[in-house]
């Protein structure tokens, strides 16, 4: 009987200890969140669409690649990598659809951004705020952000997975039309304009704003060509209540880390130079632009990316009224004659480089450096109001009132000392379409360089005919690889289409 007690008491201590040793290992690491642990309180919230905001500085984006997306490979620039690949996806030659640099970095990027939004989107409204207003302004900065990726979404690969909500591992979600993306884009930014201040305090610039939603929201509809619908959300931030906050700045400020968030600033991405580390999501990953590193001259950068010459001969057709070159070429592009037009050397060196090369000069830092590195400080602006001034005479002209649109293209011509389109062009008149035609050189002259181009060509219908790319092509001879219907869009990842029975790979790819 004592034995058995004795047996019976080893066997239960030995029970006890291997559920104790059990316990032990099942325990949860303390410094590790999980969602359960996680969207509780107001600062959860706010973290949370920070996290959004924190991937602006993430490879595939708006820190490095997607300028090789939208600017070289658009007819204002090209690529003369010595990396081939790399310079293959500007030239429309695309063999590998799993290509990190040109393709698959961006689009995870994407949806990752995406995934950080319906993250926000689906546990914040179940916190408890103080204050409700502050919790719809998170909700509304979260739908911005999502109608925002989804807006380059459409621009780059148009057919893409539609996701609203948190995906686990194993969703495989549907793949959407072009259209499908676009109401998703609309609908949120709709919902957005709703939540968003007008402004917000100095502490918190950058933030997506009221504007700023107006104003993406009226790029998608262009891209849709809803003039009407534009116009509405251009309302506000021209002849509106929003046009208090916009103006017309000095053009180099816009350019620059000096004066940034000012008045002519719609949307801007913050960038930093505190952090000169890899890029990450950890609190001192970097948080600065790459673009001016990969852009630079020869042996100030990487100098994979360029632009092309035409862009200079287009700033000297026109003399401004004092009969001087456009002032904004100053700015927007290092080329040969910099130095005798202007008296400006490149990063503090006269012209070295081939006679008939240019470089994207925006957003450089040669004002007070003579190299360039991976932690640029100058903050991208994203949107600005000369944007915003002539698409919304694109928008009127659209509409049959081009008698009304050109106050708006004058706006911008007088900051830079050119004389009044009528003056300039008469035979113009309210010609619809030799108004168009004029309207695309004054968006090159204003926002080369600035990622608009790609989605401009676009939504002109440039890239739907033959006939329109062979007139492309004249500027740009990397468009002789351009495949009407199949190169207007890029190929969705072979790994994603592999991994989704859902999806199908873009058309003729």
């Amino acid at each position: 009987m004592k034995k058995n007690i004795i047996r019976l008491t080893f066997l239960v201590i030995l029970t006890v200890a291997s559920s104790c040793k059990k316990s032990l290992l099942d325990q949860s690491n303390p410094n590790t969140f999980t969602t359960n642990d996680f969207w509780i309180t107001e600062n959860d919230a706010q973290k949370g669409v920070n996290a959004i905001y924190h991937m602006f500085y993430q490879n595939g984006g708006f820190n490095r690649w997607i300028y090789f997306r939208l600017d070289l490979t658009s007819d204002e620039g090209f690529s003369k990598s010595p990396w081939i690949e790399l310079g293959d996806w500007t030239r429309f030659q695309y063999v590998n659809y799993n290509f990190w640099e040109g393709n698959v970095n961006s689009f995870r990027d994407v949806y990752k951004a995406i995934f950080r939004c319906n993250q926000v989107l689906e546990n914040v409204p179940k916190i408890t705020f103080a204050d409700e207003a502050k919790k719809n302004e998170l909700l509304a900065q979260a739908k911005f952000l999502r109608a925002f990726y989804y807006y380059y979404a459409a621009i780059l690969w148009e057919n893409v997975p539609l996701v609203t909500t948190v995906q686990t591992p194993t969703d495989l979600p549907p793949q959407g039309t072009v259209d499908q993306v676009w109401a998703i884009v609309d609908g949120d930014l709709n919902d957005a304009i709703n939540g968003l201040p007008e402004q917000y305090p100095d502490a918190e610039k950058g933030r997506a704003t009221k504007g700023a939603a107006y104003a993406l929201l009226a790029k998608a509809l262009m891209q849709q060509h809803k003039w009407a619908e534009t116009k509405t959300a251009l309302d506000w931030l021209v002849t509106g209540a929003g046009r208090q906050y916009y103006d017309l700045v000095n053009f180099v400020d816009n350019f620059r880390a000096d004066n940034e968030n000012n008045k002519e600033s719609v949307f801007e991405i913050q960038f930093s130079d505190a952090n000169k580390t890899a890029e990450g999501d950890g609190p001192s990953s970097n948080m600065g632009s790459n673009r001016p590193q990969f852009f630079a001259p020869r042996s100030i950068g990487w100098s994979d990316g360029q632009a092309r010459y035409w862009l200079v001969d287009e700033f000297k057709k026109e003399k401004t009224v004092s009969g001087g070159i456009d002032p904004r070429l100053r700015y927007s592009l290092f080329y040969p004659a910099l130095e005798a037009d202007f008296g400006d050397k490149i990063y503090g060196r006269s012209w070295e480089w081939g006679a008939d090369e240019a470089w994207f000069k925006k957003y450089s830092r040669d004002y007070y450096r003579t190299n360039e590195d991976y932690f640029s400080q100058v903050n991208n602006r994203v949107i600005r109001y000369a944007d915003v001034l002539l698409m919304y005479a694109e928008c009127l002209n659209e509409l049959g009132q081009t008698a009304d649109a050109y106050q708006y293209v004058n706006r911008v011509r007088e900051r830079s000392n050119m004389a009044p389109l009528a003056t300039a062009y008469p035979a113009i008149g309210n010609n619809k379409d030799a108004f168009r035609n004029r309207l695309k050189e004054e968006r090159v002259l204003e926002l080369c360089g600035e990622s608009v181009r790609w989605a401009d060509l676009k939504r002109w219908g440039d890239l739907d005919t033959q006939a329109g790319v062979n007139a492309v092509a004249q500027r740009d001879p990397d468009f002789n690889n351009f495949v009407v219907g199949k190169s207007i869009r890029l190929p969705l990842p072979q790994t994603e289409v592999l991994n989704n029975p859902n999806l199908h790979q873009n058309p003729n790819y």
